[in-house]
């Protein structure tokens, strides 16, 4: 039997009282912090022209477009914020899994149950957590570097599982939606390397394509069955080797909603390691930027490999946020890495760009592909002292959360980086309602709130 079964009968069979108390609180987290930096990623010189764009494609007004207020067609507005989550690299990530599955899932399950009308807060946190199960699981089951961009591929899957909970799919609906998806799974490690615009953009294409996947199994159509497993599967296809075997242990046990990573920075979550790192030994030691003549990063492959890129003169923010050298400097020389400093000036800024020339970034001997952990950070400076710090867990992850209040101040600064103003009480009143989404009745309440 297809591994894809499995994930269909997990999804189908659980219930919201099978949640533990720490998935019903990190999935009203993560919810909080998802429509935070999408209304953050609303400001995005990209974002606007991609929903006139996204508008020209049919007529519809089933579902809104956060930050703006705009109403389209269920699909498009599931596109649309997709990626202004993803597109400022602010949200949340699985680091097991090199997966963020809240972009593609929470853009496309919204849409949904604004188009459906009357979904409950309970029926939502059980489909976010579920679909979260199937999209991690699949990234942890990878044994190979990542060469697609899985955040988008797996993510895919996992939105099929949260709609299709949702419409109350029973396993074969749910199998047959699952196999729809599949073609047109898509995202490509590509625009990464380029820091295209297009990265983003990616996940909205999987949070579109699942929705088309749940009409079509609704209405009927059937859809290949072997779809994780079979002789052009996706583990064949898009990874080349996995052990389904532990995660499928797993499930109903471990609910991966748990193991999900705050984005303090908004930066790709492998440059995180050296930030935190930074950041420490110089309120440690107190020393200053100008003082220093080295920073040495060592990192495992899969860092080195995505964001160990070269820093370069006048780099566009997306190349930007995925270079180690150009945010360890920028970290260091203002001690913070915030929206504002992928922004004009500060790409270009003479001084970020000297600091950034002085970092290097060293390969270890990490035999795992995927790992992000550990780290070493080391800082020499001019005038000879030498600091070192160690890092087995960065700021945000699990083993090292944020607390309550470093994550709401996050959102409440995300909430005033949107394109249009949005009053602060309207902030306030989302952070209660996602407080007691469990009592809520319709979670279009939530989204009234996005609305400028």
């Amino acid at each position: 039997m297809d591994g894809i079964r499995r994930f269909a009968e997990h999804v189908v069979g659980s219930t919201y009282a099978q949640l533990s108390p720490a998935a019903v609180l990190a999935t009203k987290t993560f919810v909080r912090d998802s429509i935070g930096v999408g209304v953050a990623g609303s400001a995005d010189p990209w974002a606007a022209p991609l929903a006139d764009c996204a508008a020209r494609w049919g007529e519809g007004h089933e579902s809104t477009v956060w930050g703006f207020g705009r109403r389209l067609p269920a699909a498009a507005a599931a596109l649309v914020n997709a990626y202004q989550i993803h597109c400022l690299e602010f949200d949340c990530v699985h680091e097991g899994a090199v997966v963020h599955p809240m972009a593609t899932l929470l853009s496309a399950l919204f849409a949904h149950a604004e188009r459906r009308g009357r979904v409950a807060g309970k029926d939502f946190l059980t489909a976010a957590a579920l679909g979260v199960d199937v999209a991690c699981s699949l990234g942890i089951a990878s044994r190979a570097p990542m060469k697609f961009f899985r955040p988008a591929t797996a993510g895919a899957f996992g939105t099929v599982a949260a709609v299709g909970k949702l419409e109350g799919f029973d396993v074969e609906s749910l199998t047959n939606a699952f196999g729809i998806v599949y073609g047109q799974v898509c995202g490509t490690l590509q625009p990464h390397a380029e820091g295209s615009l297009l990265l983003g953009l990616q996940m909205g294409f999987n949070a579109r394509g699942a929705l088309t996947a749940i009409d079509l199994a609704a209405s009927g159509l059937v859809g290949p069955h072997e779809v994780l497993e079979g002789r052009y599967g996706y583990f064949r296809l898009f990874e080349d080797g996995y052990d389904l075997a532990p995660v499928l242990g797993e499930l109903g046990k471990v609910w991966q909603v748990t193991r999900l990573a705050h984005k303090p920075f908004p930066s790709g979550r492998l440059t995180h390691g050296a930030i935190d790192g930074l950041l420490r030994l110089k309120t440690r030691y107190g020393f200053e930027a100008q003082d220093v003549s080295r920073i040495t990063v060592i990192v495992p492959p899969l860092v080195q490999r995505l964001v160990g890129r070269p820093d370069t003169p006048a780099p566009a923010a997306n190349y930007a946020r995925l270079c180690l050298p150009f945010v360890a400097a920028t970290a260091l020389l203002r001690g913070r890495v915030d929206v504002p400093d992928f922004v004009g000036d500060c790409l270009t800024d003479p001084e970020v760009h000297a600091l950034a020339r002085k970092v290097e970034v060293q390969l270890d001997d990490n035999p795992d592909e995927n790992a992000f952990v550990p780290q070493t950070i080391r800082v020499a400076l001019a005038d000879g002292p030498r600091y070192e710090l160690h890092l087995d867990s960065v700021l945000g992850h699990p083993d090292s959360p944020l607390t309550r209040e470093q994550h709401l101040d996050k959102f409440r600064r995300c909430w005033t980086y949107g394109a249009r103003p949005l009053r602060q009480e309207t902030g306030e009143r989302l952070i209660a309602l996602v407080d007691r989404l469990e009592t809520v009745a319709d979670v279009r309440e939530l989204v009234a709130l996005t609305v400028p």
